[in-house]
């Protein structure tokens, strides 16, 4: 047994089971508060009462109020009693109300629709070994695993991650080439390509939908005619010398990762680089003594990731904290002989594969 678990009556354990219950509704709460723009007013325009947040968002003053008080009990936002006006902290807004800070998280909890959704996909997928595939999650899956990465991405991607890549970023500001798989809307492929105007950057993902709305960001970001959106899968995207190859939080998902990855080494040039993005979490975290984060990942994994990989049908069902060794060997497998971490955070392992 844990040490940390010895000891623990059950009572304790009760009541820790209910402040995870709790979270777990809160969640819902806040994913409310970001589509109806209520941390964002609060942040902008406070302190306000309940009537005037109503006025501002466009919301019942009723819910108004038993919202901020489910936020107040969470100590997410403070209550002036003189005025009964309420107030998000300077220090929580660039993670609930700022969309553009490193820290926003907000977003994720939109995600929680599409995840309850599947309970009973999930209990078949667990009774029968089946999968389920992420076309059979809500569209809100998309958007809020893509909140939550998305901030990471814009801060980081380009003065951190590519920087910390052998020779990589003088390579793309000479007209290098890219391919970016598993691109979802394309927010990395457009990030690479405003960054590196001279380089061509094409975005593939399995998800016609998902192209669709990439070809649309493309357009209005006025970067169609460098970047190329298509729908093709991992292990059968077309195109040939590129001098990147980049996956963003996607080789946990496939059912066969191995196959990804010799095609990747197949359209690769001789020096080029495969950048892969995962989430910082190993086996060695299950104990649930790592990160915040390593933590929500493996929860993720047993109702999203591993359920995905599943219903694939490949050789393989890794999970979201394989950890660096697995993501190594299934390099070496797909014909990979130079291997290392370029770079981290709390939430993202950065791995460098050359052949």
């Amino acid at each position: 047994m844990s040490a940390v678990l010895q000891g623990v009556t059950t009572e304790e354990f009760h009541q820790r089971v209910i402040t995870d219950a709790a979270a777990a509704v809160r969640g819902l709460t806040v994913a409310l508060g970001e589509r109806l723009g209520l941390y964002r007013a609060l942040a902008e325009h406070g302190p306000l009462t309940p009537d005037e947040l109503a006025e501002r968002t466009g919301i019942s003053p009723r819910y108004a109020e038993e919202w901020l008080h489910a936020q107040l009990s969470a100590d997410y936002v403070e209550r002036h009693p003189s005025s009964d006006r309420y107030t998000l902290p300077a220090a929580h807004a660039p993670v609930l109300a700022d969309r553009a800070a490193v820290t926003y998280t907000a977003g994720f909890f939109t995600a929680l629709k599409a995840l309850y959704a599947t309970e009973d996909l999930l209990v078949d997928a667990y009774r029968t070994g089946e999968g389920v595939g992420w076309a059979e999650h809500d569209p809100a899956l998309d958007t809020g695993m893509g909140s939550f990465f998305q901030p990471a991405y814009e801060h980081r991607l380009i003065p951190e991650w590519l920087p910390a890549l052998d020779g990589v970023t003088d390579k793309l500001r000479n007209g290098g080439r890219v391919a970016d798989v598993g691109c979802g809307v394309g927010h990395t492929t457009l990030l690479i390509a405003k960054a590196f105007p001279e380089a061509t950057v094409h975005g593939y993902d399995y998800s016609e939908e998902a192209i669709t709305i990439a070809r649309q960001l493309a357009d209005d970001a006025g970067l169609s005619d460098r970047v190329v959106f298509d729908t093709a899968s991992a292990d059968d995207y077309p195109g040939r010398d590129y001098d990147l190859v980049t996956f963003f939080n996607c080789l946990h998902d496939m059912g066969d990762p191995e196959g990804a990855a010799s095609h990747v080494r197949s359209t690769l040039k001789p020096d080029g680089t495969w950048m892969l993005v995962e989430t910082n979490a190993s086996a060695d975290d299950v104990t649930g003594h790592g990160t915040p984060a390593a933590r929500m990942f493996m929860s993720l994994s047993a109702v999203m990731c591993l359920p995905v990989a599943v219903a694939q049908r490949g050789p393989y069902a890794l999970g979201n904290h394989s950890g660096e060794t697995a993501f190594q060997q299934i390099a070496k497998a797909g014909g990979f002989s130079r291997w290392r971490r370029a770079t981290e955070t709390p939430v993202n392992a950065v791995y460098e594969a050359r052949p």
